[in-house]
């Protein structure tokens, strides 16, 4: 059993394949994918995902990579429907949220301020339902950090990890874990890899970020959730560990920290 903690399966990259991606994983044994929304627009679209494909879930939230174009009322939006999410059992976590300083235009100046912004106000949805948080941390780590010590969330994943060992000790020790996928499988990532291997394995999750963050023996093509297990595979490997052990621990530190996973 694997579980895609990260994975935008509504993408147009995937055109009218979803089901047919969704149901191909599941035969891969990737037994649960985590589709996180990325804008007002797509919340529909990643819970209906979710509603057809049984082994797909959903999380609610508003990218830092789209504050530009997101109205502010967009957070009461987020905030009236998480009442009603909370009834349907394939909700998970309220996400993809959080920081992203790569970009040079988000890096400084007004979004900056309106990524932060976006950032805080869905940390306190995620506080006042008692929802983990699905976290963009590109370039962010100790950005990210400072407001969730500001704002107790109940853990979360902070997804696409590649910072330093410092930083992920006070991921996880605020209850998160730190989300691992094709980067790792790039024998150049030396840091993401010593982080892998290093790490206890309790802090790891597994991901695919599809259509992104393709592992290297689909570098550049599209990625997709049936990579997982061969991503998994990789972590197998440099851990010395079995695909089993890999497969069940990662899988249930996916449940400890999105524990509607098993509702």
């Amino acid at each position: 059993m694997w579980i895609d903690t990260h994975c935008h399966l509504d993408a147009h990259e995937f055109a009218d394949e979803e089901g047919l991606i969704a149901q191909r994983s599941a035969q891969l044994g990737v037994s649960g994918i985590v589709i996180p929304a990325v804008e007002h627009s797509n919340f529909a679209a990643v819970a209906s995902l979710a509603q057809n494909q049984p082994n797909c879930r959903y999380a609610l939230g508003i990218h830092p990579m789209y504050v530009a174009r997101a109205q502010d009322g967009d957070l009461q939006t987020l905030r009236d429907m998480i009442p009603a999410a909370l009834k349907d059992p394939r909700f998970v976590a309220i996400g993809e949220i959080g920081l992203d300083l790569f970009v040079p235009e988000l890096r400084d100046g007004p979004l900056r301020v309106r990524q932060e912004y976006f950032y805080v106000e869905q940390l306190k949805i995620a506080r006042d339902f008692g929802l983990p948080v699905l976290l963009h941390v590109r370039r962010s780590q100790d950005s990210i950090l400072k407001y969730l010590r500001r704002i107790a969330v109940p853990g979360g994943i902070a997804h696409a990890f590649n910072g330093s060992f410092q930083q992920a000790q006070a991921f996880t020790g605020l209850g998160f874990k730190l989300g691992f996928g094709g980067a790792m499988t790039f024998a150049r990532a030396l840091q993401i890899r010593r982080l892998a291997t290093e790490l206890p394995l309790d802090a790891i999750v597994l991901e695919t970020d599809a259509p992104d963050i393709s592992p290297s023996w689909l570098h550049p093509e599209r990625n997709s959730p049936e990579q997982l297990p061969r991503i998994g595979a990789v972590l197998a490997e440099l851990r010395g560990m079995t695909l089993e052990e890999v497969a069940r621990a990662t899988s249930e530190n996916a449940h400890a920290v999105m524990p509607r996973l098993a509702v």
